[in-house]
């Protein structure tokens, strides 16, 4: 049964007789609208992550408008209001520092105002799990409208893809291999349109896990920023959230246990960031249930990869769109899914894709054929992360998915790029990095320093992956052995903070462990004098965040937030 006009949340602000009504009334009247406008209408918030430093975002300044157009078609009122940017490649230390400030944003600006449901508009890393995880919490009807990938980036008839062959190239160009020229070239031609990364990094893993769940229309994570379909796909939003209003959706009959697992199984199929299972994480608990990064760990055992997109991969987001996309690759996993699940349009999984298909074999591959069947996905366990650390098999050396060798530590980021190219660094192919006091805490926030450079004294003999290990993040378009969310971290009194130079470590991906082989009782006499770092500059927000901040296996969310506890303020 809709919902009838005068059950509106917005009719408390709109509809009644009373001297607040009045005062709403004409305010919003100041600003041009009539009665016509907004009477008895569902009132779309359209939550815009833009801003002038947000390169991923930068065409949302048009897309509102398609969004707001497909509102007012469906009968709607729509109002655009900003929300925190979180510019990936600008905002330090990193912008997993503020997902949790937007979440929190968001939850208040649905919460206040008199808004009914909401679009939530956002794509780089951290603005769409951060914008859910505050829908969650305000409990309204909502949908999510991605911000979509780039298109390729191209250097001397090469493909570019952006953050993978950053790294390769910076490596290259330190080996001595190309030039300063070279360098800036591929620094104008690696990112060339609107958009998030067009590899399979952060944003095109939560985008893709988000249209799993059924938050977005059906498809709508795999359609590049700048196609006509996008700007389609922005009014058809927007008509959507009208729907979703009438139809009282809200994200928590949504979001289920079935629902994250079809997201978890599409992120391990895409071969998907390491920070997923961060962000899912989190997510779910809001919701109401718990999740852990072992639930990953699990599927990914029975999950093979078949999206064959960098890193992991060869091709680029654009290439998956072409070959069928989202919906094409959900079919190609039915057997896997729940197809049960109620998604944001009103329809089940199973009905969203059941015309799609692969029009690309090579892109988007079959559970027969995949392209890896090493797991996308791996939980480490052991003496240096009792709580778990993860890695990623299929971006790895394959011939370090068993290794042991000597330490060498670094205690901060600041140290190792310090260190990192000194000529009497005391290292060699089997030395394992490891650096701490880049965790949720230390960081803080959890910085992508986890991809640890090749030190230059090793590049110029040919080597391009060590075995590292960090209690940071890393880009989800980062590749190599890279041990990363060791949990918990070291500014806590985590184990990783008693390993010295030179102590043995040993991992064993296939078993799950990672262990430091030092004598028993000295380890817990190492252990035994740890002491969890103090901050006493701290002020602000970044004081709140250390005070209450969870650890990455929990999701990184604050400590008051997490679970369902929706009281709606009311309104006097």
């Amino acid at each position: 049964m809709k919902v009838k006009p005068d059950e509106l949340r917005s009719h408390r602000w709109f509809g009644t007789n009373d001297l607040r009504a009045f005062g709403h009334r004409s305010r919003i009247k100041q600003m041009g609208y009539s009665e016509e406008d907004f009477a008895g209408k569902p009132v779309v918030g359209i939550i815009n992550t833009n801003n002038d430093i947000s390169p991923c975002h930068f065409h949302f300044k048009q897309r509102s408008e398609e969004i707001k157009r497909g509102v007012l078609q469906a009968g709607g009122f729509p109002l655009e209001i900003p929300a925190m940017g979180l510019a990936e490649n600008f905002q330090k230390p990193t912008t997993m520092l503020y997902r949790n400030l937007l979440a929190m944003e968001t939850e208040e600006l649905l919460r206040s105002y008199p808004i009914d449901g909401a679009v939530l508009m956002g794509g780089c890393d951290k603005t769409l799990p951060g914008l859910i995880m505050g829908g969650i919490s305000a409990g309204l009807p909502l949908i999510a409208f991605p911000a979509g990938p780039m298109m390729r980036g191209c250097w001397k008839g090469k493909t570019l893809g952006s953050g993978s062959d950053t790294w390769k190239y910076w490596d290259e160009l330190r080996a001595g291999n190309i030039s300063e020229c070279d360098w800036r070239d591929i620094e104008s031609g690696i990112a060339r349109t609107a958009g998030h990364c067009m590899t399979m990094g952060t944003a095109s893993t939560v985008t893709a896990m988000t249209d799993a769940m059924g938050l977005t229309l059906p498809g709508a994570s795999s359609i590049p920023a700048v196609m006509a379909e996008h700007a389609r796909l922005a009014s058809a939003t927007g008509r959507m959230a009208v729907e979703v209003i009438q139809e009282d959706r809200r994200p928590t009959q949504i979001i289920t246990e079935d629902a994250v697992h079809n997201a978890v199984v599409t992120t391990l199929a895409l071969g998907g960031s390491t920070n997923a299972v961060v962000h899912l994480v989190a997510m779910a608990r809001r919701a109401g249930f718990n999740l852990s990064p072992e639930a990953f760990n699990d599927l990914a055992q029975t999950v093979p990869l078949l999206a064959n997109v960098r890193p992991a991969g060869k091709y680029l987001m654009e290439d998956f769109y072409d070959a069928g996309g989202s919906r094409a690759l959900l079919k190609e996993l039915s057997p896997l899914l729940k197809l049960h699940t109620q998604t944001i349009n009103g329809h089940t999984l199973e009905d969203n894709i059941s015309d799609a298909e692969v029009i690309d074999s090579d892109v988007i591959t079959s559970l027969v054929n995949p392209v890896s069947k090493l797991p996308s996905l791996r939980v480490l366990k052991g003496n240096l992360c009792p709580d778990g650390a993860l890695i990623k098999p299929t971006s790895m050396d394959p011939a370090k998915l068993k290794h042991r060798g000597p330490a060498l530590v670094f205690d901060s980021y600041k140290e190792l790029k310090e260190r990192i190219d000194e000529a009497d660094l005391a290292i060699n192919e089997s030395t394992v990095l490891v650096m701490r006091g880049a965790g949720p805490v230390g960081g803080p926030g959890m910085p992508e320093w986890g991809m640890m450079p090749i030190p230059k004294k090793l590049l110029d003999k040919g080597v391009r992956d060590l075995v590292r290990i960090s209690d940071a993040r890393m880009s989800g378009t980062s590749y190599g052995t890279c041990i990363l969310h060791v949990t918990p971290e070291s500014a806590v009194g985590g184990p990783l903070a008693a390993v010295q130079t030179g102590d043995i470590v040993e991992l064993d991906v296939k078993n799950g462990s990672l262990n430091v082989l030092v004598d028993p009782e000295e380890w817990n006499n190492r252990l035994a004098a740890l002491k969890p770092m103090t901050y006493p500059d701290d002020r602000g927000y970044i004081k709140l965040y250390r005070a209450h901040v969870e650890q990455a296996d929990t999701g990184c969310d604050f400590d008051f937030l997490a679970g369902i506890d929706i009281t709606e303020p009311e309104i006097l």
